[in-house]
C-alpha cells in the first residue's frame, strides 16, 4: 500500500493524541477498554475536525487547477463547509460555499451561530438554499460553480464532506497508519474503532487503511445520515476508488464494510433522546464535547453495543471523535438547562 506518492498539504498540528477514559469504561460496566482518538483537536484552523485530514490531500490538486475559489455544499451547520472556508482563508482563495438545509431544525439561532457563524467570520459567501438532505452531487453546487465562472472566476468543486472528491478518502488511509504507528507506542492493538458515518469518506478510507492488516471489519461504522442504504453504496464507491489509489493489492469485502444503521433516527441532524443522553454521558464523565448530529449518534451506538455485549470482555474500542462540538450552538433551546 502506498500512500506516500500522494502530495499532501500540511494542514494540521500532526498526529492526534489517543486519549484512555477510564470514567466512561468504568461508567459502561467496565467490561471493555474504551480510547478517544482526538481528530476534534487536530489544528488550529477554526476548531479543527475530520475534514482537513481529507482537505490535506485535495488542497496540492486544488492549487496545480490555478482555480481562486473553493467551493463546497453542505447542511446549515457543516462542519465541512467551515472547514472549507479556514483552508480557503489559510491559502489564500475565496471560498462560496451552499449551505442546504439539511435538518428540520427550527432553533432561533440554527442559522446564526455555530459553524455558519466562523464559517461567515473567515469571509466566505455563504449561499443559504432550501433544498433538503442528500448526500450526492448536487444541482445546487454545481450552479454555484457556474455562478463563479460567470463572475470571471476559476472555481475548485469540493463535495460535501469531500466525500466523492476523487482524493477524498486518502486521509483516513492515514488515519490507520497513524494509529500502527501508535498501536506500537502503546503496546496494544486495537479490537474495533467506531467512526460515525455519513457521505462517507472518513470510514471508507479508515476501511481502506485498516485493510492492509486485515482489520477492515473492525471498523464500526454508526450510521448519521438516516439513508443507510445510499451511504452504504457511497462508502463501497470510495472504498474501490481508495483502495486502487493506494493500491492495497486486493478487493475489500462487502462483509468488510461494517455500518449500523440502529441510531441515526428520527433524521440526519435530529437528536433522539438517547443521540443527548449519550451526549451528557461523554460531558459529564469525561468533559469530552460532542454534538447532535455525528458524535453523539456514534457515542450513543457505542454505548449501546457496550451495554448489549457486542464487544467481548476486555476488547479496546478506539471511538473517533471527528469534532463537529460548534453544531451545539444551533441547538441551544434543546441543551438549555444542560
Amino acid at each position: 500500500m502506498n500512500l506516500n506518492k500522494f502530495e499532501r498539504y500540511p494542514l494540521t498540528f500532526g498526529p492526534t493524541p489517543i486519549e484512555y477514559l477510564p470514567r466512561m469504561s468504568a461508567a459502561l460496566g467496565g467490561k471493555v477498554e474504551i480510547y478517544a482518538k482526538r481528530e476534534d483537536c487536530n489544528s488550529g484552523l477554526a476548531m479543527g475536525g475530520n475534514k482537513l485530514r481529507k482537505l490535506e490531500y485535495i488542497v496540492p490538486d486544488a492549487l496545480a487547477s490555478n482555480a481562486d475559489t473553493l467551493v463546497s455544499i453542505g447542511g446549515v451547520q457543516s462542519n465541512h463547509t467551515r472547514m472549507v472556508a479556514a483552508v480557503a482563508a489559510k491559502i489564500g482563495m475565496k471560498c462560496r460555499l451552499v449551505q442546504e438545509s439539511w435538518v428540520p431544525h427550527e432553533d432561533a439561532v440554527y442559522d446564526r451561530v455555530g459553524n455558519i457563524l466562523m464559517t461567515r467570520l473567515m469571509g466566505a459567501d455563504c449561499r443559504i438554499v432550501d433544498d433538503g438532505f442528500d448526500i450526492g452531487i448536487r444541482h445546487s453546487w454545481e450552479e454555484a460553480m457556474q455562478s463563479v465562472r460567470d463572475e470571471g472566476g476559476v472555481p475548485y468543486g469540493i463535495p460535501a464532506g469531500a466525500s466523492v472528491h476523487k482524493y477524498g478518502g486518502l486521509g483516513y488511509v492515514g488515519f490507520a497508519e497513524e494509529v500502527r504507528t501508535q498501536e506500537e507506542e502503546l503496546g496494544f492493538k486495537f479490537d474495533y474503532i467506531i467512526v460515525c458515518v455519513v457521505t462517507g469518506s472518513t470510514q471508507a478510507g479508515m476501511i481502506v487503511g485498516f485493510a492492509a492488516d486485515g482489520r477492515a471489519d473492525r471498523v464500526i461504522g454508526i450510521d448519521g445520515s438516516g439513508t443507510p442504504e445510499q451511504t452504504r453504496a457511497q462508502v463501497r464507491k470510495i472504498v474501490d476508488n481508495t483502495a486502487d489509489l493506494v493500491e492495497l493489492g486486493r478487493v475489500v469485502r462487502d462483509d468488510e464494510i461494517i455500518i449500523n444503521p440502529d441510531y441515526a433516527y428520527p433524521a440526519y441532524g435530529v437528536p433522539s433522546a438517547e443521540t443527548n443522553t449519550a451526549i451528557r454521558f461523554a460531558a459529564q464523565t469525561e468533559a469530552m464535547i460532542t454534538d447532535p448530529v455525528y458524535e453523539g449518534k456514534s457515542m450513543q451506538g457505542m454505548m449501546d453495543l457496550v451495554e448489549k455485549d457486542f464487544f467481548p470482555k476486555g476488547s479496546k474500542i478506539l471511538y473517533a471523535h471527528l469534532g463537529g462540538a460548534p453544531a451545539l450552538n444551533g441547538y441551544s433551546y434543546t441543551y438549555r438547562n444542560g
